[in-house]
């Protein structure tokens, strides 16, 4: 134990013996660093961070959540959404549509002093743009937006119209979709609803011709018939034998279209309920999102932090100068051990 105690503080000695020796060389490196990273870090250009906290809904379908009746309440208009819409959100935001919409927008071609006649041009923009625009989760499972930019009113301009453009881009997703099924249940409803009004055309030329309710109808008239038949009273006879032949001729045909008619009643009301629902997907929308906070143009500079700059350098700058003088100082010995030797 005593041995190793007196090795390091022979170690510790000789660093610092070493470092007292080459005093001068690492007080001229310490200061040029300082003085390097100190001009350097003033040529980087300053940039503002603004930022939009935003929260997920739960549905996504504006008919199922207000126009159906939810028990589970997971439709709930109002609700939060989980990790999974925060995920789609997520999605959304990093798309090419978003994206490209921002680029037009601001000019960031031109903003970010991307040569236009470059090859890579577009490579390069969209390198900047996700070197200053990110999109992360948060542990709330609500999902920021954050913006880099030189121009502080630029920086919080394109964090809410980022924001705005979400709901955009979704209600564009969903009516590509909602708009296919709406022209589905609208040709199914309206030809359904057809159908329905050829049968009740078809009933009414039935009531029309004497056929209003086939089974109490030709229980009375054949009751009436036989007392007919027991007084002996022809004309009576004859006018009930003439209404058995009508109920008899189109009872049949009665019978079928009014059963068929209510069949197709209860399919044509769960087809409007679909219609309907159908509409207002196509041709309303709501907001995605939660807002919590909006951007506005930050008072002070995010980056760069040149305080920590000029320190990391330096200190960095330091640590390689003396590696490099205990490698020069040990080569130094080792051609003095090599000449004495000789």
């Amino acid at each position: 134990m005593t041995t190793h105690g007196n090795e390091n503080s022979f170690n510790s000695a000789s660093l610092l013996d070493f470092l007292w020796r080459w005093r001068k060389p690492l007080i001229i490196i310490g200061i040029a660093a300082a003085a390097i990273s100190s001009v350097v870090s003033l040529m980087i250009r300053e940039k503002f961070k603004s930022s939009v906290i935003m929260f997920p809904v739960q549905s996504n379908s504006i008919s199922k959540a207000l126009l159906t009746e939810d028990v589970t309440g997971k439709q709930d208009v109002l609700q939060f959404g989980e990790e999974e819409q925060a995920e789609q959100m997520m999605q959304i935001l990093n798309s090419d549509e978003i994206r490209s919409a921002i680029c037009k927008k601001y000019n960031l071609m031109e903003h970010y002093r991307i040569d236009t006649a470059d090859k890579y041009k577009n490579t390069r923009l969209y390198e900047m743009y996700s070197d200053n625009i990110s999109f992360k989760r948060t542990e709330f499972m609500s999902v920021k937006v954050e913006v880099l930019d030189e121009d502080r009113v630029m920086a919080a301009a394109i964090a809410n119209d980022i924001a705005a453009l979400l709901d955009s881009t979704k209600t564009r997703m969903q009516r590509d979709r909602a708009g296919q099924a709406f022209r589905i249940v609208e040709a199914e409803y309206f030809s359904k609803k057809a159908e329905v009004d050829g049968m009740q055309d078809s009933l009414a030329k039935i009531n029309k011709a004497g056929v209003y309710d086939y089974e109490s109808q030709s229980e009375v008239t054949s009751e009436q018939y036989a007392i007919a038949l027991a007084k002996g009273d022809q004309r009576a006879i004859a006018s009930l034998r003439q209404e058995l032949d009508i109920i008899a001729r189109y009872g049949s045909a009665y019978m079928s279209i009014r059963e068929n008619l209510y069949i197709q009643r209860q399919q044509l009301n769960l087809l409007k309920t679909k219609y309907e629902e159908a509409k207002v997907d196509n041709e309303q929308s709501l907001t995605y999102k939660f807002i919590v906070n909006k951007a506005f143009p930050a008072e002070r500079k995010s980056y760069p932090v040149r305080w920590l700059i000029v320190a990391v350098s330096t200190v960095t700058t330091l640590i390689f100068g003396v590696l490099g003088l205990i490698l020069f100082d040990n080569i130094q010995r080792i051609r003095k051990e090599s000449q004495t030797t000789a």
